[in-house]
C-alpha cells in the first residue's frame, strides 16, 4: 500500500508522511507488522471530532422547542427504604 507504513520507515520519512496525510489522505503506521496508529490533516480531524450541530442548534430542533407548555413534577413524600451498611 502506498499508504502504509513500517513504523522505522515512518520515523524518517515523518516529514514526507505528514504531507502526504495533508495531500493524499491518511497514513497508516505499522508496529511489528502490526497496525499502530494513523497519520491524519488537521482538517480531516477537525470534521471527525466537530459535532454537526451546535447546542444551540441541536435546541432549537428538539420537538419541545417553540412550547410554553411546563411539566410539573411531584415529590414522593414517602420515606426512603432503610439499607443495612
Amino acid at each position: 500500500m502506498a499508504n502504509q507504513w513500517q513504523l522505522q520507515e515512518a520515523k524518517s520519512k515523518f516529514s514526507h508522511i505528514v504531507e502526504k496525510a495533508c495531500n493524499e489522505g491518511p497514513q497508516f503506521v505499522t508496529k511489528h507488522g502490526d497496525n499502530a496508529v494513523v497519520v491524519i490533516s488537521y482538517d480531516d480531524y477537525q470534521r471527525m471530532t466537530l459535532p454537526e450541530n451546535n447546542l444551540v442548534d441541536f435546541l432549537r430542533s428538539s420537538p419541545f422547542a417553540g412550547t410554553t407548555e411546563t411539566e410539573e413534577f411531584t415529590r414522593d413524600k414517602e420515606m426512603p427504604r432503610d439499607i443495612e451498611l
